[in-house]
């Protein structure tokens, strides 16, 4: 019976059926019968031999204890595999239920055997755990910590399985792969496996990663560096010039009757440049690259977005872009990300603006040809800026 039913099973493809053939409950439940035969026959063979019957009837009641044990753990393990699969409980620590259901199973099953064996009530042996409460703390420290974190991670849903967390500590950087009674097991990028204590979770800080992959956006947060001597007032000629670059005409115009505007009502004197306001060149590329990203398909127009100067520093000026991808995939965002910057770095000259990068090994030979030609020694080599 046990074979057919094993056998049909095995045939079935099914997702509760699969995991039914793999814990075998049935079979295991057979193992009952033999017992509970040679306990009932025993009755009958050793009627004249009592002692030699007690024994016989202790040993089937110990061997069907394992026997009902071993039958309940393969059920709590059917439980947990369907459990994991399926949809609304895959992201709940179903592992460390399971496996505080087995410690559970296995104290009953070892007090249940013991009191069978010394032939006395269970419960005295119950009360004896009082007294050994604090050895039973001791050993189950680690399970005692992982099933309380496991349960305030699960309640206040702060780690699920599927999870990309960070954790320098431990050095996890990786999707959760499986949440177990007293580990946390994290698959990292390059396919290592870092294993956590549960309770690490709670008591130290991590992060967690699901919040942008629920929002559908990734950010860019990433600056550019600019030459510093690059940077100067716009003359005419030069704006008349970025007027005809795609998404800032419309900037210019506005800004330069409004700056025309405010001098005039001022009595700014025009002919010399430093009085009143003017155009500067680094500020007409900042806003061609507000608008270019307000314009990109690819970037959510509904999150934060900017385009900003951060403090100047040895390196030169950063022109910081702070936006959120629509697409939050690693590979598409590097992409979107790299197109983005690729464009921005080929336009800064469009706007009469060097991008810094420290002295190369082109940028000495550069030096040396200079100094060889009579040129000064200071001299980079680079026609100078109109």
């Amino acid at each position: 019976m046990v074979r057919l039913v094993q056998t049909v099973v095995a045939r079935v493809r099914s997702d509760w059926l699969e995991p039914f053939a793999r814990r075998r409950p049935i079979s295991r439940l057979a193992h009952l019968a033999p017992a509970l035969v040679v306990y009932r026959l025993a009755g009958l063979i050793l009627v004249d031999h009592p002692t030699a019957l007690a024994g016989v009837r202790q040993l089937c009641l110990i061997y069907m204890a394992l026997a009902t044990a071993w039958m309940i753990s393969g059920v709590i393990g059917l439980a947990e595999d369907i459990a994991r699969n399926a949809e609304a409980a895959r992201r709940l620590p179903v592992r460390s239920f399971s496996q505080v259901a087995q410690i559970i199973l296995f104290i009953v099953t070892a007090i249940l055997v013991t009191s069978l064996i010394l032939d006395r009530s269970p419960i005295p042996l119950l009360g004896g755990l009082g007294a050994a409460s604090a050895v039973l703390l001791l050993v189950f420290k680690d399970a005692i910590l992982g099933f309380v974190a496991g349960i305030q991670l699960s309640a206040n849903h702060m780690v699920e399985i599927g999870d990309w967390i960070e954790m320098p500590k431990y050095g996890a950087d990786g999707f959760v792969i499986d949440v177990a009674l007293t580990t946390v097991k994290v698959q990292n990028w390059d396919k290592t496996i870092t294993t956590i204590p549960t309770y690490a979770l709670i008591s130290d800080s991590f992060k967690n990663w699901r919040g942008m992959f629920e929002s559908g956006g990734r950010r860019i947060k990433r600056a550019i560096y600019i030459d510093m001597t690059s940077i100067r007032f716009c003359t005419d000629d030069m704006l008349d010039r970025y007027s005809r670059i795609q998404h800032v005409g419309e900037y210019l115009r506005r800004k330069r009757e409004e700056i025309e505007r405010w001098n005039r009502e001022h009595g700014v004197d025009p002919t010399v440049e430093v009085n009143g306001r003017r155009l500067t060149n680094i500020g007409t590329f900042r806003a061609y690259v507000e608008a270019y990203i307000r314009n990109h398909p690819m970037i959510h127009q509904d999150m934060i977005m900017l385009v900003r100067q951060l403090a100047p520093t040895a390196e030169g000026l950063p022109i910081e872009i702070y936006a959120f991808t629509k697409d939050n995939r690693w590979v598409a965002y590097e992409g979107i990300q790299a197109d983005i910057f690729d464009h921005i770095l080929a336009v800064v000259p469009a706007f009469d603006l060097r991008v810094f990068q420290n002295p190369s090994g082109a940028d000495l030979r550069s030096l040396r040809s200079g100094a060889d030609d009579g040129r000064p020694a200071g001299g980079t080599g680079r026609a100078p800026l109109q």
